[in-house]
């Protein structure tokens, strides 16, 4: 199982690692890889990081997980000879996403210390959310700590960034010109947070907008006429791509 950790309990340090793998997720997306990204942190320092590879090695074993113990093993002074019997035991984890089934498993067979992840993987999730291979009982591998929350939201939205864009490694693509990308996150808590803007709205913050209440966004035009628009708008700046980047007002209404 994992345990997740609320924002306000979370330490700096986890959040600094998690940084790391979210630039190696940012990586992958530009390879147009499902971003994924990962490091191995060993007394205070990343030993590997690694990102998605599949599409780019057409291998579907090629998760950020497995390519960074790659990493590890190929360094002779990060795993010495003879390989110890658990050569991740002083080694933690951090990966936006939780890992699958088939990581978890390798993790734990490698003897991982702990992982630390974004989001839960609600469809293969090794670590408690399909299956808990971490903690499952075993008379031959030990158990490794997991636990989530860091960074949260910033790894779900990537992923749904992803998604939102077509498949060009997919046999006949699907057009996505009519998809919405969800910008709200319910609480893994299961409280509820009303969205902060409109779903069909990505945000996309702005250095250059004119005041703190002020965000800028990117709207899909196909869409910008049929969905109602319950937020104040300045006028759009520039189509990019078939959608335009519009400043919106976010602050207090009157």
């Amino acid at each position: 199982m994992y345990e997740y950790v609320p924002p306000d309990k979370q330490d700096p340090m986890h959040l600094e690692w998690m940084k790391e793998a979210l630039s190696m997720a940012e990586e992958a997306m530009e390879a147009h890889e499902v971003p994924v990204g990962c490091v191995f942190v060993r007394e205070g320092k990343v030993i590997a990081r690694a990102r998605n590879r599949t599409n780019q090695l057409r291998n579907a074993t090629r998760h950020a997980e497995l390519e960074a113990i790659d990493e590890i093993f190929d360094s002779p002074s990060l795993t010495p000879t003879p390989i110890p019997p658990y050569p991740l035991s002083q080694t933690d984890l951090y990966v936006t996403v939780e890992p699958c089934i088939m990581c978890a498993s390798a993790l734990r067979q490698l003897g991982l210390r702990a992982t630390y992840f974004g989001a839960a993987n609600e469809r293969f999730g090794g670590c408690g959310s399909v299956l808990d291979v971490n903690e499952r009982p075993s008379s031959v591998h030990p158990p490794y700590r997991a636990s989530f929350g860091y960074l949260r939201e910033e790894c779900i939205m990537i992923l749904r960034r992803f998604y939102m864009t077509e498949n060009t490694n997919a046999p006949i693509p699907k057009t996505k010109a009519r998809r919405i990308l969800k910008t709200f996150i319910p609480d893994p808590t299961g409280a509820k947070k009303p969205p902060s803007v409109h779903p069909a709205i990505e945000n996309q913050s702005s250095p250059d907008v004119p005041s703190e209440h002020y965000r800028a966004y990117m709207i899909n035009l196909n869409l910008s006429n049929r969905v109602p628009a319950p937020w104040l708008a300045a006028r759009s700046l520039a189509p990019i791509f078939k959608r335009a980047l519009i400043c919106v007002y976010s602050g207090p209404f009157t």
